[in-house]
């Protein structure tokens, strides 16, 4: 009896659950044709926000990868007074609401911000430029690829980097031809990642970059125009991101770096148990 009623609670819970997850996202695909879908997209508004989306993501991307490998394999590798401190830092903006986000960089960054008053005195403004766009993707993307990459470098065996110190290589080539190419899965799948997280970023962009149409008004933000004035155009632009999204997730459970990870996390719970 008590198992049926287990099972019950799983099962009643399980599809109040895939309602309210998937539900919406039905509404979405139904609503638009692939006919409607491919008119909208063709839309100038659209394309100019689909190629800004796609050139700032990628950017805010790549600066993720070069600012966030070193700051990974630190956490992941070393213990230090105040890392606890750092870590906290580091996953800050995953919790934090997007536009408090915006709102600090916009003081930090902006004409009478900290640092906006030093740019501001060389001819250099931030805010409400395409470079806005890209820091505040690089600022909530940033905590998903260290998080991903740190637990990568933490599972790699670490007899493999005490043999290549008992063979005097260097820390850096310890970590390029050792630490790296065994968490290369983890740094594919939290590079993945980051780009989604900033393909859909939209409290902070909108706040610090504002909505300008060619210049900052990314998908999301096209989104949010679109509901003001055409529903089926903002729909057709959600069904897009949405595409946008699966695709990326897809990638991770399904290409070949995405299964390494998933044996990897499988070898690791194997380990403590």
């Amino acid at each position: 009896m008590r198992s049926f009623a287990l099972r019950f609670v799983v099962a009643i819970a399980i599809a109040v659950l895939l309602v309210i997850l998937a539900l919406p996202l039905v509404a979405l695909l139904v609503r638009v044709s692939p006919g409607a879908l491919w008119h909208y997209v063709r839309q100038p508004i659209v394309v100019e926000a689909l190629k800004l989306s796609l050139l700032t993501s990628v950017i805010a991307t790549i600066a993720v990868v070069v600012l966030g490998v070193p700051v990974a394999y630190l956490l992941a590798t070393h213990h230090f007074r105040g890392k606890r401190l750092v870590e906290v830092l580091v996953e800050l903006p995953i919790v934090l609401p997007p536009t408090v986000a915006g709102v600090g960089l916009l003081l930090a960054f902006g004409r009478a911000g900290i640092a906006g008053r030093i740019l501001s005195a060389a001819g250099i403004s931030i805010p409400f430029t395409t470079l806005a766009v890209v820091i505040a993707q690089l600022f909530v993307a940033t905590p998903y690829f260290i998080a991903a990459v740190v637990a990568g470098l933490r599972e790699v065996e670490p007899r493999y980097r005490d043999v290549a110190m008992t063979l005097r290589a260097t820390p850096l080539h310890v970590f390029r031809r050792v630490l790296l190419p065994i968490a290369l899965p983890s740094v594919l799948a939290g590079a993945a990642m980051s780009w989604a997280r900033a393909l859909g970023e939209f409290g902070a962009t909108i706040t610090f970059a504002g909505n300008l149409m060619g210049r900052t008004q990314t998908m999301p933000l096209a989104v949010y125009s679109a509901l003001q004035t055409d529903l089926d155009s903002a729909v057709a632009l959600a069904v897009l991101l949405i595409l946008f999204s699966f695709a990326i997730l897809a990638g991770l459970r399904f290409a070949p770096w995405g299964a390494a990870i998933g044996g990897k996390e499988r070898n690791a719970r194997g380990r403590r148990r």
